[in-house]
């Protein structure tokens, strides 16, 4: 009764403060505009070429505009000149030359989501009862979910990537740091560019925006992006490849083709054209984005904007780089056990999207279970993922006189996404899965900027947020068996016929307010301090159902003898329980920086942030229908910002150390075994450095370049953590954090004046990233660690551009080496599913790039 008397105190003062802030605008609505915040409707207007360091760039990271250079906070940002000149295309490529951020697409079991990190901080499972460590938002509106997040670059303004807690101001989950896009708004100005662009595996992108005026005090701006291309894995026919060889045989795709197996030993592909499926990760993402802006006076601001996405393309190509036998009556067709056979190379793979059906060979009679054997249902699937989302956002922003201003954003978002997976990526049926996500959510932010005098700038802020996930899976799985035999002489017998789906759903609130304030104490050193207190809470209903809507009594006895929703003397069902989390948090943030000269800055922080409490989604009973708290960060920080020799060079140094409090990792008993979960199981800390240059040494080269080091440690871990630990149970040395130890990037451009020709910039990227740790895996008794290889990326890019600056024609090859990367690991060997996986990145590729701006 208190909770629900708090929550409706607080959505009552936010309402109010609401009207209160539309009220107190209209006797202000004759003055002009004061510089005192960052009007939520408006861009920071960075420079046309964040590449030249005696340019300021400016940035929102404290709610009004400020320099980078005189903000105390690591930021990384990069405008829209920077990112074309560098290839990048997405927010994933953007991350990869910021220090100590690590933002990668997933594979084909976790859908068209990223695993993102900053410091060692973040999340890798799109799953809804888990919050991101990151925080990622589009014009400040916080986007929620894993799922989706690889955001093209569509008409951005410019990236500004928060390292460090950011608790105080971007609030929970942005325990790592935030990532911020700005999108260019409309300003009045009749124009705007076509690109057109054409390259390897037939890869086709367009890009448009249009900047109009519709009255004087009306604008409008509308931009779009379509981009095509094929795959580079194979998916092979395993039977169409091996014809003949060995007695046994797979249904194939259709159900009718037999594939058959060689007599042994590890198959090697022969390209030949004929039994090719498809080209596994290809591309095809179309988006739209349009805003009105609306201007009435100089001191009201009123941008309106909505964007829809469609995200449609063959599931990521991943291969399979080792195996753990699966051995078991209910996985082997005609005798044939999953291993080694099935690796197919480098790119290729032998995944289906079918498995056959027919009884479950399980004990009888008197067995683990007794009864009549199962039969299981014939599995068909897709090899499409596909992403459908819009979103909706009024951005607001009244300047109410010399002193006050305030913001309001208000945003809906809404997504609906599917994809299928053959995690063993064989004609085994060993694990297969269907999804099928349904996700909105809401937000209202409001603000009050004060400037008070001439030496302090406030902020006061409110902020509710909701959301609901539908979560409808179809797993079948078909590799859980028990050893009746002995490890000499086994005796491998299929335990659970786990056929199953899910209709689950997961809501969730989340509410705040925060304060924050720039004092300048004397001339040249400032004093920022900031709170927030935050409360939320979080639902997750269970089901475990039959195909045909019944109750499964392999995973829910109780359930399927009783009813969903049953809790009394014979048990507890699974079907109908709900895991609940609720909590409340305060952060911190204060920082001294202190101006030595007007090139050089100094400072100091300490702050504070958490990412969100949650619930198990994959409990195997009732028992693991539980919760966990927020994981939570206190950073200790310091650095300098410099702009040296004239304003030619720009070098900015940033070291911290971090202290993580319950870890939430997966374990391996919650309170049974076995168990799918992650619980608060353990503490570390982090000390690192991160470094970033930009120089102008002559007029028309620029060299810019990152480096980073982090070193993540356990303090400690429960020994029933899925991570290394010694007969102690405290945690063995383990870099574990998601994040490379060392991570650097180097990048050159040289623009050559050709006259009335024009100009001719050739440019050259190269970055680094060390050995990356993705978890660990349990064979047998021994734990071992899993893990990415370190690889060197190159991309190169030749732009020719005309006198006027109107027409760009670019050549550009990425991956030049042509190496060979993985940008993923999923390793699930160690829970008896055999498989270790990874999903490789683009070969070496080449496009030629033609912008027309008008």
């Amino acid at each position: 009764m208190h909770h629900f008397v708090r929550s409706r105190r607080f959505k009552c003062l936010l309402v109010s403060a609401s009207s209160s802030a539309l009220l107190l605008a209209t006797p202000a609505l004759g003055q002009d505009r004061a510089q005192t915040a960052a009007p939520a409707a408006d861009q920071a207007q960075t420079n046309p070429d964040n590449t030249n360091p005696d340019q300021d760039i400016i940035v929102t990271a404290q709610f009004r505009q400020q320099n980078l250079q005189d903000t105390p906070i690591a930021i990384t940002a990069v405008n829209a000149a920077t990112m074309e000149a560098r290839s990048q295309t997405n927010l994933a490529q953007v991350a990869d030359t910021a220090p100590n951020v690590t933002l990668k697409p997933q594979g084909a079991s976790f859908g068209p989501s990223i695993t993102a990190s900053i410091r060692g901080v973040g999340q890798n499972d799109f799953n809804p009862a888990f919050e991101p460590g990151v925080g990622i938002y589009i014009d400040d509106v916080y986007y929620p979910q894993l799922t989706g997040a690889v955001f093209d670059l569509l008409d951005l303004d410019r990236v500004e990537i928060l390292r460090g807690p950011q608790g105080t101001l971007s609030g929970r989950n942005s325990e790592g740091g935030a990532i911020k896009m700005f999108a260019k708004k409309p300003s009045g100005e009749n124009g705007g560019f076509v690109e057109a662009t054409y390259g390897a595996d037939k890869r086709i992108g367009l890009r448009a925006s249009a900047n109009f005026k519709l009255t004087d005090t009306l604008f409008g701006r509308i931009s779009g992006v379509f981009k095509r291309q094929e795959g580079y894995v194979d998916q092979l026919d395993f039977g169409c490849v091996y014809p003949a060889g060995g007695s046994a045989t797979f249904t194939a795709n259709d159900g009718t083709t037999q594939l058959r197996n060689p007599a042994g030993g590890i198959p090697r592909y022969l390209p030949t054209g004929g039994c090719r499926v498809a080209k596994l990760g290809g591309v095809g993402y179309q988006a739209v984005r349009g805003q009105l802006r609306f201007t009435p006076t100089s001191d009201i601001d009123l941008n309106l904007s909505a964007d829809y996405t469609h995200d449609d393309h063959t599931i990521p190509g991943e291969v399979l780089i080792g195996t753990a036998v699966v051995n078991t009556p209910n996985t082997n067709v005609n005798g044939v056990q999953y291993d080694n056979r099935f690796i197919c190379g480098r790119f290729c793979n032998f995944s289906t999207t079918f498995q056959p059906g027919g009884p479950f060979p399980s004990l009888v009679g008197g067995g683990v279970f007794g009864g009549t054997p199962v039969n299981l249902l014939a599995t068909h699937g897709t090899n499409r993922s596909t992403y459908d989302g819009y979103n909706l956002a009024a951005n607001l922003h009244v300047r109410l006189n010399d002193m006050f201003s305030v913001d309001n954003i208000l945003a809906y978002q809404h997504f609906v996404s599917d994809f299928d997976s053959d995690d063993d990526l064989t004609p085994i049926p060993l694990n297969f899965g269907q999804n099928h996500l349904n996700h909105y959510n809401w937000s209202e932010e409001l603000r009050l900027n004060a400037k008070l005098g001439s030496t302090i700038n406030t902020v006061l802020g409110l902020y509710y947020f909701k959301q609901n996930t539908h979560y409808f899976s179809y797993q079948d799985i078909r590799y859980i068996a028990t050893n009746l035999g002995t490890p000499a002489a086994p005796n491998f017998v299929s335990v659970f016929p786990l056929q199953f789906i899910q209709p689950d759903y997961t809501p969730a609130e989340s509410k705040a307010a925060f304060a924050n304030a720039s004092w300048e104490i004397v001339p040249s050193l400032n004093l920022n301090a900031g709170v927030r207190y935050t409360e939320e809470s979080k639902e997750y209903h269970y089901f475990r159902l039959n195909p045909d809507g019944t109750v499964n009594v392999f995973l829910d006895p109780v359930g399927a003898a009783n009813g969903i929703g049953y809790s009394g003397p014979n048990g507890t069902a699974l079907s109908g329980s709900v895991a609940r989390y609720s909590g409340h948090r305060f952060d911190y943030r204060v920082a001294l920086d202190y101006r030595f000269s007007p090139s050089l800055l100094a400072y100091a922080s300490i702050a504070t942030g958490f990412k969100g409490g949650g619930t198990n989604p994959r409990p195997f009973n009732a028992a693991q229908v539980i919760s966990f708290n927020p994981e939570t960060l206190t950073n200790f920080e310091a650095g300098f910002k410099s702009d040296l020799f004239d304003r030619r060079v720009r070098f900015n140094l940033t070291g911290f150390y971090e202290k993580i409090k319950g870890l939430q990792i997966p374990v391996l008993a919650c309170p049974t075994s076995p168990c799918a979960a992650r619980l608060n199981a353990g503490d570390a800390h982090a000390d690192g450095f991160e470094a970033e240059l930009t120089a102008r040494p002559v007029t028309g080269l620029t060299i810019d370049g990152s480096l980073s080091y982090i070193n993540f440690t356990f303090d400690r871990i429960s020994p029933s953590a899925a991570y290394p630990t010694n007969p102690a149970g405290v945690a063995l040395t383990d870099p574990q954090g998601g994040v490379p130890k060392w991570k650097w990037s180097l990048g050159g451009q040289y623009e050559i004046p050709l006259g009335s020709a024009g100009s001719l910039t050739p440019r050259v990227d190269a970055t680094y990233q060390d050995k990356l740790y993705s978890g660990s895996t349990v064979i047998g008794t021994v734990r071992t660690l899993n893990f990415i290889p370190s690889y060197t990326m190159v991309n190169a890019r030749l732009t020719w551009r005309n006198e006027p600056k109107t027409l760009d024609v670019s050549l550009e090859v990425t991956n030049l080496t042509d190496k060979y990367y993985f940008l993923t690991n999923f390793n699930l060997s160690g829970l008896g599913a055999g498989f270790n996986k990874s999903q490789p990145g683009r070969g070496r590729e080449w496009a030629v790039t033609i912008k027309k701006t008008f």
